[in-house]
């Protein structure tokens, strides 16, 4: 690593701390102002059931809530790989979530948003195997889906500390 680089690292805490910089994980910080405190739309399906269990381990179970999520969630499939004999070799699985984020005691909107995402899955194997590898890719992109969500909810600045 050279002497400049040495420098830059050393001196990136400070510029960072120059402009305002806060850390979210830090005292003050947005995922304090958010942990423990959303309480996520009760799910409809077994997708939106692991989608608010991921926002559950990120954002932790509300006590009291003090603001609420409501998740809209939309899933499909789609094939990827096709042979020459017309069949389908690899899918992916597609996931859009729609999102709003409103404070309980005045039904103010925080935030609001849309991400979507997708996994794949191969589906050469027997047909447990498929089944396992799609169940595992839904699974898996709930997880994405989730990250994106807290992502995007702890870079909101509009939330009271």
């Amino acid at each position: 690593m050279s002497l400049f680089s040495r420098r830059f690292l050393l001196m990136l805490p400070l510029v960072l701390a120059a402009c305002g910089f806060t850390p979210v994980y830090a005292p003050g910080g947005t995922a304090s102002a958010l942990r423990g405190k959303v309480e996520v739309a009760a799910p409809e399906s077994v997708d939106s059931y692991l989608l608010v269990q991921n926002l559950e381990e990120r954002l932790g179970r509300p006590n009291p809530a003090v603001y609420k999520l409501s998740l809209v969630l939309a899933t499909g499939a789609q094939g990827q790989a096709i042979t020459a004999s017309n069949e389908t070799t690899r899918y992916s699985v597609v996931g859009k979530v729609d999102y709003e984020l409103i404070e309980i005691a005045g039904d103010d909107v925080i935030a609001t948003g849309s991400i979507d995402n997708f996994t794949g899955y191969s589906a050469t194997g027997s047909t447990v195997e498929t089944l396992a590898a799609e169940r595992d890719a839904h699974e898996r992109l709930m997880v994405i889906l989730a990250d994106q969500i807290t992502t995007r909810l702890y870079s909101t600045t509009d939330l009271p500390q």
